[in-house]
């Protein structure tokens, strides 16, 4: 059964991802800070590196993605949350569907 979160702490909370201490404690930090930790975490078990993965060209597109998964949790429609991000409603659905950002809140 199909069924759709529209909170992306709740979809992780239910995947046992993060708990509510893990969130007291991404909430102390800014979002330079987490990307930081994300990337140095990634890198730890690989000596450091990468290799195969442009992080300086692929960051727009990072960013972008959780920005649009960002505006469909604190959004109550998706005219309200191309509003917030300010995109006219159908360039915000082309970039849904570009992003496929609906697809990551379906819960199978």
């Amino acid at each position: 059964m199909k069924t759709n979160i529209t909170s992306t702490i709740t979809k992780l909370k239910d995947l046992n991802k993060v708990n509510d201490q893990a969130l007291v404690c991404i909430s102390s930090l800014t979002i330079e800070e987490l990307i930081a930790i994300k990337l140095e975490l990634a890198s730890q078990n690989i000596n450091n590196r990468l290799y195969g993965f442009d992080i300086w060209r692929r960051t727009p597109y990072i960013v972008r993605d959780g920005i649009l998964k960002f505006s469909l949790s604190s959004s109550k429609s998706k005219k309200d949350a191309a509003r917030l991000l300010g995109l006219s409603y159908a360039e915000y659905m082309k970039h849904l569907k570009n992003y496929k950002t609906r697809e990551y809140f379906i819960n199978d």
